[in-house]
């Protein structure tokens, strides 16, 4: 089981030459399944001493942050979540301003500074608008790691030129690096770090090895000592040791939990009664079942007996039900809704009356452009419902897709779904393919490259092609590709081979949709769904397609006609020079 990070934090605040202390620092050392997903906080704000209400603003700032953080998506990843957070509240903050004395000056407004490190994982997040810093302990120096956000019109006038509530929207400084055991960050006010250098640190923490709040503390007393007037805040980060790098998604709940044994029909289980078996497999053994509360239908599945040893299997077994439960959408299939405790590993989802995209292939050899589309528009949807969390489906395949009895089109099997809030903070090997099908893998994964959302959008149009033809758009090559030569000899086989009688414009969309190269698709999936119902005038513009193309049969006969024609010439031009 992996251990979570360790860390000492020390902390202390003195108020200047004013009654009341502008600066709010805060710092959240959550246990369990939070200390996974969303890391350990600290966070400070400076408000600006022309203000009566900046305090206010301060302790909005960190409060909010230090709240609202743990509260959104466990799937979103810490730039995404902070971000959010700090721009709901510059928001608030701004409209306060407005309402009050800063509405003609800002000076005058809730406004102040913020500044935050997040440790998740392995990794270090930095958040940051405004003057307040953030640096890293070296044994000779204070690395800076924030940009102060103030303009300096001469030695002894300057202005924030960024700060929470000065305006609509807020621009948040935002790093990412690799935390190491023993390293030591300060985080701090002007009122403390104009007046401390890295000696004074190093002597402090010295001096309070065990009590950071202490170090903290003496730190700041000697800031005041050393002429210090205005609020004084500082705050000691010690990392003392970190998780070992392992699988992303070893933090999901299955501690505890036995595996089951075989089940069989009729046999009760955890409050459900199986009907029947539906599939069994080298990854997991599906059942349809009732639950004996509601007396609803639901698919429930159990680990593969061969693969109960290996753990990341498990964790991607669970990551389905994860994903289903945080994702609302009808073209997405959902988690049973029951809430029961569990005694055994199992997966519980709802029952889908239909059939795969995969039969409805084969029934529908050539549908008509009409009706793809409908199935694509309800697929995009899906999709763009995992893309809103930060989540790539990167299995999509016509398996993996239900249409059931109503026409409603379904993504299913969520186990190898990546989700960006999970893997950050762990480091996956180097060049390793994705789990997927290969046939309809965009090529930058089977370079073990980075995959976006151009991914999907990839696997989507090859379905797309699939769909209308038959027949795959790369045929077997796209599935071999390993390296860049590879790539570079890849051809599209365009889709009027197959179709002639579908619109020329067609090849063009798809064509730019399965481009090799990701930043030549289009971009998002709504644009791809736009283009295939109203394309531009740049596809529309595409050249009228060879005969070569159109009808290689006559092609050829045309060229041979002319081959022959040419061999006469020749036969009878020779026959002439000889006479």
């Amino acid at each position: 089981m992996r251990k979570p990070p360790r860390v000492s934090v020390g902390q202390h605040s003195l108020v200047g030459a004013h009654p009341v202390n502008q600066d709010f620092h805060g710092a959240m050392l959550p246990g369990g399944n939070l200390l996974a997903t969303k890391g350990i906080v600290l966070a400070l704000a400076d408000g600006i001493s022309s203000s009566r209400v900046s305090h206010l603003a301060s302790q909005t700032a960190v409060h909010s942050f230090l709240e609202d953080y743990y509260a959104t998506s466990e799937a979103w990843t810490v730039r995404r979540a902070a971000q959010c957070v700090l721009g709901a509240t510059n928001a608030w903050l701004h409209g306060q301003t407005q309402r009050g004395e800063g509405c003609f000056d800002k000076d005058r407004g809730h406004v102040c500074t913020f500044s935050a490190l997040v440790l998740k994982g392995r990794d270090l997040h930095l958040l940051h608008v405004g003057d307040s810093r953030i640096y890293r302990l070296h044994p000779q120096s204070l690395e800076q790691l924030t940009e102060d956000h103030r303009i300096r019109h001469s030695s002894v006038e300057s202005y924030l030129a960024r700060a929470l509530g000065t305006s609509p929207h807020v621009e948040i400084d935002y790093a990412c690096w690799e935390a190491e055991r023993g390293e030591i960050y300060v985080l701090a006010t002007d009122g403390a770090y104009e007046y401390l250098d890295a000696t004074l640190v190093h002597r402090g923490i010295a001096r309070h090895p065990d009590d950071l709040d202490a170090a903290a503390a003496w730190l700041v007393a000697q800031a005041r000592a050393a002429g210090s007037e205005d609020d004084a805040t500082l705050q000691l980060l010690r990392i003392d040791e970190l998780p070992q790098d392992e699988a992303p998604k070893a933090q999901l709940r299955r501690e505890g939990l036995a595996l089951p044994s075989v089940l069989t029909p009729r046999a009760v289980f955890e409050g459900f009664t199986i009907v029947r078996e539906l599939q069994v497999s080298a990854r997991s053994h599906v059942f349809l079942a009732v639950d004996e509360d509601s007396g609803r239908q639901l698919v429930l599945k159990t680990p593969s007996i061969d693969l109960r040893g290996d753990a990341d299997y498990l964790d991607s077994f669970v990551l389905e039900e994860w994903v289903a439960r945080r994702v609302d959408s009808p073209h997405v299939i959902k988690a049973w809704p029951g809430e029961r405790r569990r005694a055994h590993l199992y997966v519980a989802m709802e029952y889908i009356e239909g059939q795969t995209l995969a039969q409805w292939m084969i029934d529908h050899p050539k549908p008509p452009l009409d009706v793809v589309r409908g199935i694509v528009g309800q697929l995009a949807q899906g999709l763009q419902a995992l893309h809103g969390r930060d989540m790539l489906h990167r299995d999509l395949r016509p398996e993996n897709v239900m249409i059931d009895r109503d026409g409603t089109v379904k993504l299913i099997d969520l186990a190898n779904v990546h989700v960006a809030g999970l893997a950050e903070g762990w480091r996956e090997p180097a060049h390793t393919i994705p789990p997927g099908t290969l046939q309809y893998m965009a090529p930058e994964c089977l370079l073990g490259q980075a995959a976006g959302v151009e991914a999907d959008l990839f696997s989507l149009a090859a379905i797309s092609y699939q769909m209308l033809c038959g027949q795959l758009p790369y045929g077997l090559s796209a599935a071999r590709v390993r390296t860049l030569h590879d790539l570079r000899k890849l051809r599209y086989v365009p889709l009027r081979h197959f179709r002639p009688e579908l619109p020329p414009w067609l090849d063009a969309v798809l064509g730019k949709a399965l481009h090799p190269v990701p930043a030549k698709r289009q971009q998002v999936i709504s644009e791809f769904v736009h283009d295939l119902s109203a394309p531009d005038a740049s596809f529309l513009r595409s050249r009228r397609t060879p005969l070569a193309e159109r009808d290689p049969v006559l092609f050829w006969k045309c060229l041979s006609i002319v081959l022959a024609l040419l061999v006469v010439a020749l036969v009878f031009y020779i026959d002439m020079g000889r006479h």
